[in-house]
């Protein structure tokens, strides 16, 4: 059920905009239907009534739970999280507004937010960056197990006041329980999941048990394993103008038949992604002492992770034109003996973390808070099962923060102030690594106000941080960076809340962007640095409406953003060891857009309830020639239709996602299309002791469809129709 493009084009608009008038509509509808009691406003995405692992935990460093400094927050958890899990963060996510994902390979995904990624958006756990390689490049997998998680808060807009100025775009913090903070009620506590589908013919479970040791003392344990095979998808897994190009070519090569067969063949692959399957497993320990005034944790964590990396059809022909031996190479080889490249990621990190707390009676704090991570990660790009280039990383990151026990000077309201500290070393070793060994080291100093002036709240936010680089064989560089955000809301009696953000952020370059020189055989690319990039500025204004209508529930946010010396990495057309050549650039450059959803049931019909969800997402990114920023998603849409029972949830949703013709020099456009999905979720048991099992099926009319964030989104499409069933429980 592909749309045509015109048809793309303007459906979502006009979903979006339904989005906004449909709450007021539907509320006289809705309260004649039934005699509800109004839901507190909220933006989060998630099933209230569904407690599989207690009460909610907010844990989120910096107290974003508590200030509209980021107008664009959501949550996911429960059934909703359960319904969007995958094996990267970036596929769990890109279903909710302002969201996209990479999509580099089925083993690698990192999520997008108002069209950001890599170095402007942080994916933390519990507040603490993952400290892993992932920012480096996008074939790197994110070392957190989404299979873990409690639940997922996605801030969309400059979070590096709350994280570091490397979250300037946003960031994604996974919280799970591996640090308890709380003793359970039962001697064991057991949570489990299980799943399986069609697709990726996945196989996958996970379990945790906590449990109290004495009085005071809470001991966690958790595991999971998860794969699958080749992705299966509707038609070709090279898009229309890339089978085009290798075709012409193979035309090109008809005095060399083998050459032509070959070209052919990787322009004709249908059905499946080549070598994209996926195998992962984790494993952790928590144990905290939990007193009454204080609290201390610690665990420690494993994930490996074994992945494919598809490569674009034909990469490997030109490396033949040039006679490369390829004699001592174990290459993969089809049915008919054609020889096969192959890219294979080997990702391994342990992982050490620290919690704690302590409150005080009196003073002018309440409360002060620390949270620290370490870990120890390598992963080894496989060149044909042969060793071809090894990433290490080893780092520490650490925060404190001092909570107020009332506002600034003396006035009504809160705050925090606090210091962060983070030091990351990489070595990449091997004929083709593009990046040399550097270091990374950064402190920071941070505050977050809240006053209280009756008719309005003042919210004021600062950030000063300090970085150094260095390199072997380029000279040091350090930055020191400052931001700033002021922001003033009001809520009427009615419980609608409206208000106004303004920020002044800035990101100090990082070590990839400075340094890298040399081929990426993982993402075919040469890339190249620049070691005199200067700080990335941007000012920043959003305004959001968010609130009730009777039990409709309603948010619409509008940014825009002007960028000074922006960072990008761009294609230049040029060729260097037969790759392309991308070069980090630095321009200026505009953002703009809004995020619009809402919820409201339709009708109660006995103990069914009919309800309606909607949103609606649009980014538009130009550098300061009015030339397109790369990789920028379109114009998206989803609408769904659901029923609930006590015991029953069905949902039947249709995404819409927009041609994408704005792009960069050497980009190719993406065509519209529209999935839709449905889902069925069975609740037999609630409270302490719960079960739910999902019954799911996605893009349900088989539709080609590609993510225009992905850089590989000409060669791997996303899936195809899929069955699914999953299973948790907590017990």
């Amino acid at each position: 059920m592909l749309y045509h493009a015109r048809t793309a084009r303007h459906l979502p608009l006009l979903l979006g905009v339904a989005a906004l008038a449909l709450p007021v509509a539907a509320f006289p509808v809705a309260a004649r239907a039934q005699q509800a009691e109004t839901p507190a406003p909220t933006t989060a995405t998630h099933d209230d009534d569904d407690d599989f692992h207690g009460p909610d935990i907010v844990v989120t460093a910096g107290g974003v739970g508590q200030l509209d400094i980021l107008a664009g927050t959501s949550v996911v958890t429960g059934v909703e999280l359960q319904r969007k899990m995958a094996g990267q963060i970036g596929e769990v996510l890109e279903d909710l507004p302002g969201v996209s994902a990479t999509g580099f390979a089925p083993g690698a995904s990192r999520p997008v937010l108002r069209g950001f990624q890599g170095e402007r958006v942080r994916v933390l756990t519990d507040g603490i960056g993952a400290i892993d390689a992932s920012n480096t490049s996008a074939d790197h997998a994110v070392t957190i197990d989404p299979l873990t998680a409690d639940r997922i808060e996605v801030l969309r807009g400059p979070a590096s006041l709350l994280y570091g100025s490397s979250a300037i775009g946003g960031a994604v913090n996974v919280i799970d329980r591996r640090i308890p903070l709380r003793i359970p009620d039962e001697p064991i506590h057991f949570d489990g999941t299980m799943a399986a589908d069609t697709a990726t013919d996945l196989r996958e479970m996970g379990g945790s048990i906590d449990a109290p040791l004495g009085q005071q003392f809470v001991v966690h344990v958790d595991g999971s394993w998860r794969k699958t095979d080749d992705l299966e998808i509707p038609g070709y897994a090279a898009s229309k103008s890339l089978r085009a190009e290798l075709l012409h070519e193979a035309e090109e090569h008809g005095d060399e038949p083998e050459e032509a067969e070959e070209l052919v063949e990787a322009a004709n692959v249908r059905g499946i992604v080549e070598n994209s399957g996926t195998e992962t497993w984790s494993a952790g320990a928590g144990l905290s002492w939990i007193g009454d005034r204080a609290m201390l944790g610690v665990s420690v964590g494993l994930y490996d992770t074994f992945y494919g990396v598809p490569l674009r059809p034909g990469a490997g022909h030109h490396h033949e034109e040039e006679g490369e031996d390829h004699e001592d190479h174990d290459h993969d080889h089809d049915e008919e003996g054609h020889e096969h490249e192959t890219v294979d990621i080997d990702m391994r990190q342990w992982r050490g973390d620290l919690r704690g707390s302590l409150s005080f009676d009196d003073g002018p704090f309440s409360e002060i808070k620390t949270r620290w991570g370490v870990n120890n990660y390598t992963h080894t790009e496989l060149e044909n099962g042969e060793t071809g280039t090894v990433f290490d990383v080893t780092g520490v990151e650490g925060r404190v923060e001092l909570v107020q026990r009332g506002g600034l000077l003396g006035a009504q309201g809160g705050g925090s102030v606090g210091g962060q500290y983070y030091r990351r070393k990489l070595d990449a070793t091997g004929e083709e690594a593009f990046v040399p060994p550097s270091t990374t080291s950064q402190y920071a100093l941070f505050t977050l106000q809240e006053v209280d002036l009756d008719a309005v709240t003042l919210e004021l936010a600062g950030r000063y941080e300090h970085a150094d680089l260095s390199a072997d064989g380029f000279a040091s560089r350090n930055f020191d960076s400052f931001s700033g955000a002021v922001g003033v809301w009001h809520e009427t009696s009615g419980g609608l809340r409206f208000g106004l953000n303004a920020s002044r952020v800035e990101r100090a370059p990082a070590g990839e962007e400075l340094f890298a020189d040399g081929p990426h055989i993982a993402t075919q690319q040469y890339e190249v640095g620049d070691p005199f990039l200067d700080t990335e500025k941007a000012l920043g204004v959003e305004a959001y409406l968010r609130g009730s209508f009777g039990p409709a529930t309603f948010s619409l946010t509008g940014f825009a953003t002007k960028f000074d010396d922006y960072i990008y990495l761009a294609a230049t057309g040029e060729e260097a060891d037969d790759l392309p050549v991308y070069q980090q650039m630095q321009d200026d450059a505009d953002y703009i857009g809004f995020e619009a959803e809402t919820s409201f049931p339709l009708v109660t019909l006995g103990d069914v309830t009919i309800g309606s969800e909607m949103s609606a997402s649009y980014v538009r990114a130009e550098l300061d020639d009015g030339s397109s920023v790369p990789l920028i998603p379109p114009l998206s849409a989803r609408y769904a239709l659901t029923a609930q029972t006590r015991q029953l949830e069905g949902r039947v949703e249709l995404g819409l996602y927009d041609d994408q013709d704005r792009v960069a020099d050497y980009e190719a456009k993406t065509d519209g299309f529209t999935m839709v999905d449905a889902s069925l979720a069975w609740k037999p048991w609630r409270g302490n002791r719960n079960l739910t099992v999902i019954a799911q099926a996605d893009n349900i009319f088989d539709v080609e469809g590609r993510r225009h964030a992905s850089a590989t989104k000409d060669f791997v499409p996303m899936a195809g129709r899929n069955f699914k069933l999953s299973l948790r429980v907590s017990l």
